[in-house]
């Protein structure tokens, strides 16, 4: 194959990912609900049915729209040599490689990123604002951006920097080598994300003594799970979409509670969605799916090592001779529809787990009072409660709300 078949390869790629996303979100938006279940006619009525499904359809026509803009701007970039051109230019003013790669993909994300702010600040000042859901203020919005690129330099750039080093020295063999930093960096990411990282965004304050505390902590002790770090996070600083998320291992554990998901459910109701957060750790998902994730990222170094010289995927991008960093994005694009059959097959996992975690829940505590949080958390965020069979085999990290709800109000 040559460079003009890998070029319009890489366009047909685009294409195809676009139309096959496209289609399963509109067959998945436009899907009719025509009976409310039984279970959810305390918690739905017709006018609420009808707000959600016009909020996933605003979503719907928005995704189709930024889609359309990046889809566009992508095959311009392939088709006319833009990536190419750019490395050309970088490749006549710096004479170091590793230097020349890390401003080419700084010009990548910077564009990319400017290009999104205006989407993201519809997306959130109209979409969710329209809907009820925004709480973010614009200095709040700006600050974040600022941080996150602050975060991006800092994090990403090191990351980076390390892995083109390892490619210039090391050549074909850097593959093994990065995995192996890169694990160690997703074990650290792992055990101090919330005591690093998220303070920089949120506040988490310890949830203080009440009857929500007292019910957790018996819990917890009923179930041999010690648990000391149990904090509470400023979620309606942004939205008042409520959630709740275990993090961590060993003895640097947390369990974080969004502030509006207490505002929202009852004690109990509280109580058994930790049961479900404790039932994923007693499982063991969270290990297993750091794992799975270590290797995933050791088959993508691997496949990658074996295109990491191609001149042939560097000419397609409108490149002269090879270079690294032109093949990482045509790899990166090459790559994706493997890595959405991964996706894919690790959804139906995560599906799996989340019905053990739920089953662990009515096991240990109490299946019902899960069911209303879960009845109470999708019909508040507006969610579908009829997706389409394969935008959820698809697409869907958590099993429907009402598969879910079946299973645990059965006796």
């Amino acid at each position: 194959m040559d460079a003009i078949q890998v070029k319009y390869l890489l366009i047909g790629i685009v294409i195809f990912g676009f139309l096959f996303d496209k289609t399963l979100s509109f067959l998945n938006t436009y899907r009719k609900t025509t009976k409310i279940p039984d279970t959810l006619e305390q918690y739905i009525d017709k006018k609420k049915l009808e707000e959600s499904d016009y909020y996933q359809k605003s979503y719907f026509k928005f995704g189709l729209l930024t889609s359309l803009v990046s889809t566009s701007i992508t095959i311009v970039l392939i088709y006319f040599g833009i990536f190419g051109a750019l490395d050309n230019w970088l490749s006549g003013i710096i004479n170091q490689p590793i230097l020349q790669s890390i401003i080419f993909f700084g010009i990548i994300f910077i564009g990319s990123d400017i290009l999104s702010i205006p989407f993201d600040y519809y997306q959130i000042f109209h979409i969710e604002e329209k809907f009820g859901f925004n709480k973010t203020s614009a200095s709040t919005f700006f600050i974040d951006k600022i941080k996150g690129y602050l975060l991006s330099i800092m994090v990403g750039g090191g990351l980076l920097a390390v892995l083109l080093w390892l490619i210039h020295q090391m050549g074909m063999n850097f593959w093994w080598q990065f995995w192996l930093i890169a694990g160690i960096f997703m074990i650290l990411i792992n055990l101090f994300y919330t005591s690093l990282i998220l303070p920089l965004f949120n506040k988490l304050t310890p949830l203080p003594q009440s009857e929500l505390r007292e019910k957790i902590m018996a819990y917890a002790r009923k179930v041999d799970f010690p648990l000391d770090n149990l904090f509470v996070i400023d979620g309606s600083k942004r939205s008042s979409k409520a959630n709740a998320f275990f993090s961590g291992i060993g003895k640097r554990k947390k369990v974080v509670l969004y502030d509006t998901l207490i505002d929202q459910h009852t004690p109990d109701e509280l109580v058994a969605v930790l049961a479900h957060e404790i039932g994923h750790y007693k499982k063991k998902h969270i290990i297993k799916s750091m794992i799975s994730s270590i290797l995933q990222i050791g088959l993508l170094l691997f496949i990658l090592a074996q295109f990491i010289n191609s001149s042939i995927i560097s000419n397609a991008l409108g490149g002269e001779g090879i270079s690294i960093h032109l093949n990482i994005i045509g790899f990166t694009m090459l790559f994706s529809p493997i890595s959405m059959i991964i996706g894919i097959f690790m959804n139906m996992i995560s599906r799996k787990n989340e019905f053990e975690a739920d089953a662990y829940a009515k096991e240990t505590y109490d299946g019902r009072p899960l069911a209303e949080a879960l009845k109470t958390l999708s019909v508040n965020s507006l969610s579908k409660i009829n997706p389409h069979p394969w935008y959820v085999f698809v697409n869907y990290s958590h099993p429907p709300l009402m598969q879910r709800l079946e299973r645990l109000e059965k006796n």
